[in-house]
């Protein structure tokens, strides 16, 4: 025995018939989309500002702000326009002094927000054995 955890599939296996894999041919435009949304999603700010957003809804800019945490107002400005130019947010500007501007996420949003709820899922279910795994590596390079 390794030491390392069971490779067996825990509590939270995809469910029966789920695709695990890609199909053999893809539309080069998909494959082009899939590479595009995971370096975006894959970016810090876009992953906190979709989790903050399907937890709380719509959400003044000051507000998910505060949610998301220490960035800044540029930061968090570039972060919501690209995500509403991928179709991830709605902005709705309210004709009031002061200005008003709120964010949510769309049904785009919440689809793409559900999908890496997964990987969450995953991640909790499967933090001991990538810590074992990583501590077993870090303790074989010594």
């Amino acid at each position: 025995m390794s030491g390392l955890p069971s490779d067996d599939m825990t509590a939270h296996q995809l469910p029966r018939g789920a695709e695990t894999t890609p199909p053999t041919e893809t539309d080069p435009k998909v494959e082009a989309l899939v590479n595009d949304l995971i370096g975006r999603v894959a970016d810090k700010w876009t992953l906190i500002v979709l989790e903050v957003l399907a937890e709380h809804g719509e959400l003044r800019f000051t507000q998910l702000s505060r949610h998301v945490g220490a960035i800044s107002q540029k930061m968090l400005t570039q972060t919501l326009r690209q995500m509403e130019r991928d179709g991830m947010v709605t902005r709705t500007v309210h004709a009031v002094v002061p200005p008003r501007v709120d964010y949510r996420l769309t049904d785009l949003g919440a689809s793409l927000s559900a999908a890496f709820c997964g990987v969450w899922i995953w991640a909790e279910a499967n933090l001991r054995r990538v810590e074992a795994a990583r501590d077993a590596f870090d303790r074989a390079a010594r």
